[in-house]
This record gives structure tokens, sequence and C-alpha cells, in this order.
């Protein structure tokens, strides 16, 4: 057992990416002690059941004494309040950090709650599952997948070096952005895939010409695709988009131009303007699993597979 990286952790938030994180510093001994917050008695509960941290707390102020890192792991619409609850309670010299999808909104909302002597680095781990709670984390959630942190001017190198060495310790690799680019890479890389995903199947399920036992029948054929992203946790997503709403709108006119170039090649029979496309588009797939961020397996049940205590029931 390797010696802790820090001497106590606070958790505030113990859905998909918390649990997963108590999973994996238990795994990797990289606390002495492990505190886990959340506002629902239930889940904290639950929490407790199975053996996620070493103390529960359903006020995060207490969670986060004596902390030497807080990890925020909740909506980002939350993030204000979570940070005004805990600033006082902050000890000098702590590391803050957070797992937001979206990072200007939540830099606006949390910095200002921040006390001096305290290293707020924002931060977003960039893995996940459609499913979330407590019971949805595994220790390998990060294995292999990046986590980006947003140093803030001023930011003290020390605890940017430690903050990265946990991630890396966690399995992640480490990358740094700005606020702005980041938030424009996770629109077209993550929330507009979403926003799509909720779409088109909120769009099946209002159609009058097809039953949804014909939707639900026949999905394997590529909707059951997009319903996973769908089953996504409806107020994350309801935060995400309210949060980065700039950078989601801008990647919806483009992506609304480039649909509208793609109906007019359909509607004129333009067979060498959609070769390319689908060609380009298999291109990018290829990448991403010579990058190591998928397999060239189909994907049946492929995660039921890899972690069968999470698939669904």
């Amino acid at each position: 057992m390797r010696q802790p990286m820090f001497e106590k952790i606070a958790l505030v938030g113990i859905g998909l990416i918390g649990s997963s994180l108590a999973h994996v510093i238990a795994r990797e001994g990289l606390a002495g002690h492990v505190a886990v917050s959340t506002r629902s008695p239930g889940t904290l509960a639950r929490a407790r059941e199975l053996g996620l941290g070493d103390s529960w707390h359903e006020n995060a102020a207490d969670a986060v004494s004596e902390a030497d890192l807080v990890i925020v792991s909740v909506p980002v619409g939350a993030s204000g309040p979570v940070a005004e609850a805990i600033s006082p309670s902050l000890k000098p010299g702590a590391i803050v950090t957070d797992a937001g999808s979206t990072k200007k909104s939540v830099i606006s909302d949390m910095s200002p709650h921040i006390p001096d002597g305290v290293h707020f680095i924002p931060g977003h781990p960039i893995a996940g599952t459609e499913r979330s709670g407590p019971d949805a984390g595994f220790a390998d959630l990060f294995e292999n997948r990046w986590c980006i942190l947003i140093p803030l001017p001023g930011t003290d190198a020390g605890a940017l070096e430690k903050l990265s060495n946990f991630w890396q310790a966690c399995g992640s690799n480490v990358d740094t952005m700005d606020p702005d680019h980041h938030d424009l890479v996770l629109a077209i890389v993550s929330h507009l895939p979403h926003i799509i995903a909720y779409n088109i199947v909120g769009t099946a399920d209002d159609l009058e010409s097809v039953t949804k036992s014909e939707v639900i029948k026949y999905s394997a054929s590529g909707f059951r695709d997009f319903t996973r992203l769908a089953a996504s946790d409806p107020t994350m997503w309801r935060d995400v988009c309210l949060s980065n709403k700039d950078a989601i709108l801008e990647m919806l006119a483009r992506f609304s131009e480039d649909l509208s170039s793609l109906q007019r090649a359909i509607r004129w029979g333009d067979g060498e303007k959609l070769f390319d496309l689908f060609t380009r588009t298999r291109e990018v797939r290829r990448s991403i699993i010579e990058a190591g961020q998928e397999t060239d397996t189909p994907d049946f049940g492929r995660q039921a597979v890899l972690h069968p205590e999470h698939a669904k029931d």
C-alpha cells in the first residue's frame, strides 16, 4: 500500500464520479481518511452501506473540515451554493477542485466563496456512464481517460502538481486548458451529442405513425445507442445546457448548417458528397480507437461484460 497522498479527502457529492473516486482512493490508498457528504439522507445511508469512505456527513461543511483535498461532484448549478456552504470550514492550504462539465460558470459561481490561502483548481474528469448514484461507481472509471485541469491566474504550482499527481494515481491522463476553450471543446464532444440524443429519442417518443413498442423492439438498428446518452442524469444535463449555453448554441448553429447541407445532398441524390462525409466520419471513429479511448469490438452489451456488477437489470 502506498503512502497516502492526502491525510484527508472530502467528497462532496457521491454520485457516479464521487462514488468512483471513493472506490479508487480506497484501492490505491490515496488518503488516510475519506469524508463523504451529500444532502440526501437516503443516498448518504446507501454510501455508508456500500462502504464508500470512512465518515458520512449530511452537512458538507462538516465533511470538509481539516480536509487537504476537497472534490465537489455535484450538478454544476449547485456548485456555487456548495462553495458558499463549505467556505468557513476550509482549512488554509487545502486544495478545492470540482468535476463539473462546464468551467466558466463553475469558476464564476465558486471563486467568490474560496477563502484566501485555499487553492481552487477547477477540474473535469472526462469519464462517465449513463448511470448515476452511489451504486454506479467503480474504481476503473478513470482508467486511461482524460482529466482536464483549469489553472486560474496565480495558481500555486505545487498545488497544481499535487492535484495532477492525484488524478494520475486514479488512472487518468491529465491536461490543462483555459475555461473558454474547455467549454467550447466540451460543447462539441459531449454536450451537443447528448442534446442530439435527447432530441432524437424525444422525437421517436412523439411519433404517432410508429408505436412505442416498435421503437423499443427494433432499437438495435441504431436508436439504442442514442438511448444510452439520453438516459443520463436529467438534473446534470439541464444544468450543463443552462451553464454553457453560449458554446452550445454556437455548436448547435454549426450543426444545423451541416445538417441542412446533408439534407440537400440526400434530396438531390448527391452520392459523392454523402460518401465523402461518411468516409471522413469513419476515420474519426478509427482515430478514437487508435487513441485508446474506445475498443473496436461491437458495443452490444460490452460494458456489461467489462463491469457485470454495473450492468442494467
